[in-house]
């Protein structure tokens, strides 16, 4: 009862956010952070303190939004110095002052929008991140039995959004811009639990057995840090160098 009294009492403040605004694709605007201020609300979040300043002080504002319940991962900006997904930020549990700011390292469309699908699926193709079966799969066939608990790890690791914000927060991707990151790892570290998946360790080395993957990970955590769905990325990591390292010494 505690945690409610606290947000019905900071219910009633007057929040200002400041917001990073810039178009790239037109020559004349220029980086800039605008203010505006807001009256805040019970159970408001920052995906619905955004839509009312678009709603009732600047149309043109941008920023992404598709399932409102961290699921689509498109919410994804910086809260305040820390990435995190809009749609699951109370305002409540933030400063009257709030500041966002774009994920770094994707693409700037416009304001807080950018593009992550694109470095996703460049980053997919280039682990090959799909299931290398055997042969070619058939509708008619039955599905492949698969251990319950085997099934529930591959899920766990399957609830990744692809939201951005562990590269967001990675400090070795703002170094190495060839480094997959803990999405990237995480895709592999899945995968190789996948029974279906007939590629051999050597050959999952050759993709990530490098300074670019699992080698180029300087272990700052981040990504665990800011997950928005909790994901084990920092055990997963951890599994997969193993694998790796060993690897390298039996190959």
């Amino acid at each position: 009862m505690k945690g409610v009294h606290r947000k019905e009492a900071r219910a009633g403040r007057r929040l200002t956010l400041r917001i990073f605004r810039h178009v790239p694709c037109v020559p004349e605007n220029q980086p800039r952070i605008d203010t505006f201020p807001l009256d805040e609300t019970p159970g408001m979040t920052l995906f619905l303190a955004l839509t009312r300043i678009r709603e009732e002080q600047d149309p043109a504002l941008n920023f992404d939004c598709v399932c409102r319940a961290g699921v689509c991962g498109s919410c994804g900006m910086v809260i305040n110095g820390r990435p995190g997904l809009a749609c699951r930020t109370l305002t409540a549990d933030l400063p009257e002052t709030i500041t966002l700011f774009p994920l770094p390292w994707f693409e700037l469309m416009a304001d807080l929008s950018v593009d992550t699908g694109q470095w996703m699926r460049g980053l997919t193709e280039r682990l090959e991140a799909w299931v290398h079966l055997a042969e070619e799969p058939s509708l008619d066939a039955q599905e492949t039995p698969m251990e319950p608990e085997l099934a529930e790890q591959i899920y766990e690791l399957d609830r990744c959004i692809e939201c951005g914000c562990c590269i967001a927060a990675c400090g070795t991707a703002m170094m190495h811009k060839d480094f997959v990151g803990a999405v990237g790892l995480l895709k592999m570290a899945r995968l190789r639990l996948d029974p279906r998946d007939v590629r051999s360790d050597a050959e999952y080395y050759d993709v990530v057995g490098d300074a670019g993957g699992v080698f180029g990970c300087m272990t700052f955590l981040g990504c665990q840090d800011v997950c928005p769905k909790g994901l084990p990325l920092q055990t997963q990591i951890a599994f997969l160098r193993r694998q790796m390292v060993h690897h390298s010494f039996n190959p």
